[in-house]
């Protein structure tokens, strides 16, 4: 396997946020009951003509914009025909030779450095979506499948990379930025369960340093970043030691099994021409203007990559630290309401990565739903830069802001949590620990350092871990000589 490498390619199908539907006023909503977001237009049928959405044009061009793609200024709808049993007009409004958008790029960081590289785009394209097959949860799903149509017709962009994918890591690195570009600009809300943003990956190998790609498979039913790992890792050594011996890869569709981590045929790979592509009569050419163009563009957010450049610019912060914090929105906003009024941008981040976040998703919370606002945390790390209260005492106090709510030092107060500082006091607590301890002290004195660790923990827990470290790291290094 170590001879062959992969060549992957994604197209990510994401949901439009907007409130209707691509070419009818039908609502988008998740999770209605099934068929009652439906009309005519979306259910196909005979007489209904298509009104193409203002907003979901924009959002697309946003997209586009913000990957830098070239905004084609005239882009032409197609009829994609196929026959399924959610598709009810027996075609799909999608874009084939005129999309809307081509030649973008992502950014994801190199594998083992660090560094960035660019994954580059084919296309974004708009289409609408095919209804909903349900087989299983039903009474008689045994013997039958239902069709939820609510789904159909809601806005889509694809956005196809090109091959230049080298890994399962990367794949994952890709998409998480991706999706990041997205939720930032607030045209998609990323969430893969509820079917919002979808991928299928197109995976082959070839021998090392050839140019010639190998026979390309294509992998549906990927619902999660780890699933598409999961997927391209098995993927990535089934043809690798097919074609080690000797054999051919079929070109053809492939389902991946979650519960077996297996890849299974589905059907032989479509081409374009199969789908009978041509200009959608009832669509007209889109145009976009080039004032609205520039309105778009000066209406981008700071994307993802230039808000973690900015945090490791101005707060000093580890890339990796900087690119967790700038995954969503919410996210960074919170950690920037605490570095500033904390006036350490670093135990800020440290807080909400290594304590914060995962208690969240431990309690099933949102950020923007946290018990512990952006300012008690601030106030929590100027109480423990200050002096106050130690690190130990300081994930005491934490713990009770998240379970019950309350500022810091209102906490502190009630319960007699406020560091001890004076140097008498502590002296006092090592003095009767020394004493106390005698054999340890000579095993310390002969050269047995290691044991000043045990006489630390003896003092914190003489003086219930209220007693300043530093001071009884110094006061202990004097007393023992």
């Amino acid at each position: 396997m170590t001879e062959f490498e992969p060549v992957i390619g994604l197209e990510v199908h994401a949901q439009l946020k907007t409130e209707t539907k691509i070419f009818c006023g039908c609502p988008t909503l998740f999770g209605a009951p099934a068929n009652t977001n439906v009309c005519p237009v979306c259910l196909g049928m005979p007489g209904t003509l298509p009104v193409l959405n203002r907003e979901a044009v924009e959002f697309a061009l946003k997209a586009a914009l913000a990957t830098g793609c070239k905004v084609n200024r005239r882009s032409v709808f197609a009829r994609k025909n196929y026959f399924y049993p959610d598709l009810p007009k027996g075609y799909q409004i999608s874009m084939y030779e005129v999309p809307l958008a081509e030649h973008g790029r992502v950014p994801i960081d190199r594998e083992g450095d660090g560094a960035s590289r660019d994954i580059g785009l084919i296309r974004i394209h708009m289409e609408e979506d095919a209804g909903k097959l349900i087989h299983d949860g039903m009474p008689d799903s045994g013997s039958k499948s239902y069709v939820d149509f609510n789904r159909s017709g809601v806005p889509l962009i694809e956005i196809v990379s090109q091959p230049e994918i080298r890994s399962a890591e990367e794949a994952h690195a890709y998409l998480t930025r991706l999706r990041s570009i997205l939720v930032y600009l607030g045209v998609c809300d990323g969430n893969m369960e509820e079917g919002s943003l979808r991928c299928d990956a197109n995976v082959s190998v070839r021998a090392k340093g050839a140019q010639k790609l190998g026979t390309r498979v294509e992998i549906k039913n990927l619902n999660s970043f780890r699933n598409v790992m999961r997927a391209l890792e098995h993927e990535i050594a089934r043809q690798s030691e097919a074609v080690g011996r000797g054999e051919k890869v079929v070109q053809e569709t492939r389902l991946f099994d979650a519960d077996r981590g297996i890849t299974v045929p589905m059907r032989s790979k479509e081409e374009a021409m199969d789908y009978r592509y041509f200009p959608e009569p009832d669509v007209p050419p889109l145009v976009v203007e080039e004032a609205w163009l520039k309105e778009i563009e000066g209406s981008l957010p700071e994307l993802p990559q230039d808000r973690r450049a900015r945090l490791i610019r101005e707060h000093g912060l580890p890339p990796q630290d900087a690119a967790f914090l700038t995954l969503e929105p919410p996210l960074a906003d919170y950690f920037e309401q605490v570095a500033k009024p904390s006036g350490n941008a670093r135990a800020a981040a440290n807080w909400v990565i290594s304590e914060l976040i995962g208690r969240l998703n431990a309690a099933k919370l949102p950020i923007d739903r946290s018990p512990v606002t952006p300012w008690s945390l601030a106030a929590l790390i100027r109480l423990i830069d200050d002096g106050t209260i130690s690190g130990k005492i300081a994930k005491t106090v934490f713990d009770e802001m998240f379970a019950a709510g309350g500022e810091p030092d209102a906490i502190i107060r009630a319960k007699g949590l406020v560091q001890i500082s004076d140097a008498g006091s502590i002296e006092a607590a090592v003095d009767e620990v020394i004493a106390a301890n005698p054999s340890q002290v000579e095993l310390y004195r002969k050269g047995k350092t290691a044991t000043f660790g045990w006489f630390v923990g003896q003092v914190m827990k003489a003086t219930g871990g209220k007693a300043n470290p530093a001071l009884v790291n110094e006061v202990l290094k004097k007393k023992l000589g």
